[in-house]
């Protein structure tokens, strides 16, 4: 199976390409695509847009793995990162992907084992699980392929997916 894994924002959105055979990943690709600070919003969405179809067409993932948006502090922020991951579910749609969401919970679980894990450890292991010589960076990849390892892990199991979703309440 190949997972798309995607950590949205506006700025940067991080995404990770993954094969999965049996219960082995290998890594296709990661990356992020980025969008200048003076751009206006419509222009950044159109960007995210585009390079995302373009990624999915280039490499065809048949599922995407979306992480959730973590609510903030800020309202304006957590507005416009909305913004920026519903224009790629929409991508995923158009490219019809089947798509899973997961919380930042959820992910930590799947490959920490403990839901409140720090980024560090989570990048640690991706690395581990990877088995690459460094942590991806920019960060928002790293949490891409989290997402596509979390759903690697619990695609097609519907009992550690019920799990998960009772742990992340």
């Amino acid at each position: 199976m190949r997972i798309l894994g995607i950590d949205p924002g506006y700025a940067i959105l991080g995404y990770g390409i993954l094969d999965k055979t049996g219960n082995r990943f290998s890594v296709v690709d990661y990356g992020a695509v980025l969008t200048e600070a003076g751009m206006e919003m419509p222009d950044r969405l159109r960007v995210l847009y585009d390079e995302l179809r373009e990624i999915i067409e280039k490499y065809q993932p048949e599922e995407a793995a979306i992480e959730e948006l973590f609510f903030n502090n800020n309202a304006k922020t957590a507005i416009l990162v909305g913004e920026a991951r519903g224009v790629a579910v929409l991508a995923c749609a158009h490219s019809n992907l089947k798509i899973s969401e997961y919380t930042p919970l959820q992910i930590k679980q799947a490959l920490v084992g403990y839901g409140r894990a720090d980024k560090k450890q989570v990048q640690a292991m991706v690395k581990a699980i990877l088995n690459l010589e460094q942590v991806p960076k920019p960060d928002d990849t790293a949490d891409a392929l989290a997402a596509a390892i979390c759903h690697g892990h619990s695609s097609g199991n519907d009992r550690l997916q019920k799990l998960m979703q009772q742990k992340s309440r």
